[in-house]
């Protein structure tokens, strides 16, 4: 059988650019340290200023005390067209590392602007102590361009 991965090429790499530029939503997948099982949940997303992934996530979350002890996770990207099959819009599978950027931090005032500005309605609770940016440094990722257009990445590929 012929493998369905097609080997990586610049329309790939620009579906995943705008893939990323677009995002405003992702679906966050990590480990919950308790039991060992996967979890799943929805968060706000943008890219970032150095095209990292960028999110803004309480510490009182679930998803933000698992990824504090472990960091490694994953997102879903991309989200279905108004019309037609859900499965054939193109999609992002970000595989990653979550760093937490706190607001003692330095770089803290530059990736907030920058979450704000694609995410202006953040600016009510962005400054809670209890909310931390968090970046994901991406570790490799699969990309389904739609029916028949599915790419494996690495780090390198997504920089």
């Amino acid at each position: 059988m012929k493998s369905p991965i097609r080997p990586l090429d610049d329309a790939a790499r620009d579906m995943v650019r705008s893939i990323l530029q677009d995002a405003r939503f992702a679906a966050l997948s990590f480990i919950d340290p308790d039991t060992g099982a996967p979890m799943v949940s929805r968060i706000a997303l943008v890219e970032g200023p150095d095209r990292l992934p960028l999110s803004l996530i309480s510490d009182l979350s679930h998803h933000s005390a698992a990824l504090q002890k472990i960091p490694v996770c994953s997102l879903l990207i991309g989200e279905p067209g108004p019309k037609g099959d859900p499965l054939t819009h193109p999609r992002l599978s970000l595989q990653a590392k979550a760093s937490f950027v706190r607001h003692t931090d330095v770089s803290h005032a530059r990736l907030a602007q920058a979450f704000l500005t694609k995410q202006p309605k953040a600016k009510l609770y962005i400054g809670f102590a209890d909310f931390a940016l968090v970046q994901f440094t991406p570790l490799g990722a699969h990309l389904n361009g739609g029916f028949g257009k599915a790419y494996i990445l690495g780090p390198e590929d997504l920089d």
